[in-house]
């Protein structure tokens, strides 16, 4: 399979990348890094992208921006840092997405725990999460071309645990091998509108 994976560099990123890449052609796309640049917030850098990969098997995006912080501190713009990437932009990939992928393709976007089990300083970052996980519930009923659409909603991955346990009192890590094999299920799996949850 030809996969395009956006946010290929990042802490889940990579080990994705690395397993796919032992199995299938892997094109990595980022904002600064990558073999590709793309900007998930605006539609003509997805376009761009996508016009320079060509036809694909699957696309597989694990970046999205949100801002944290406390709800009485956050103001409106501060929503849509969310809206307009982890949401919009993911959205986005879907509609314009769809007609790169080849018949029967995937598309696999990422979400999170806090769409189901948000901590302290996250109400933006749930937002966006929540309303990804209805997303892809709803456009699987629609999308043409037998394409199939699921996201991975995972918890505090072993990677990150260092450096984001005390926003995550009492979760325990999810081992990376785990994180992987959810991105695995997705691609190479039959599931369509699903969120694979691994927490």
């Amino acid at each position: 399979m030809r996969i395009l994976i956006i946010g290929g560099e990042g802490t889940i990123g990579r080990k994705v990348s690395e397993y796919f890449k032992q199995k299938h052609e892997v094109i990595i796309a980022g904002r600064s890094g990558g073999n590709i640049h793309i900007d998930i917030t605006s539609n003509d850098s997805i376009k761009k992208a996508l016009d320079e990969t060509g036809k694909l098997d699957a696309i597989v995006n694990i970046a999205g921006a949100t801002k944290w912080g406390a709800f009485a501190d956050l103001t409106e713009e501060d929503y849509y840092v969310g809206i307009k990437s982890k949401l919009m932009g993911q959205i986005n990939l879907v509609r314009i997405g769809k007609y790169y992928l080849n018949p029967k393709g995937s598309i696999t976007l990422t979400t999170g725990i806090l769409g189901d089990d948000p901590v302290v300083n996250t109400t933006a970052a749930a937002m966006a999460n929540g309303g990804i996980q209805s997303f892809v519930k709803a456009v699987d009923l629609e999308i043409e071309n037998e394409i199939r659409i699921n996201a991975v909603s995972v918890g505090l991955v072993e990677d990150a645990y260092e450096r984001l346990k005390d926003a995550f009192p009492g979760h325990i890590p999810v081992p990376m091998n785990v994180v992987v094999q959810a991105y695995a299920r997705s691609v190479e799996g039959k599931d369509r509108g699903q969120i694979i949850r691994r927490y």
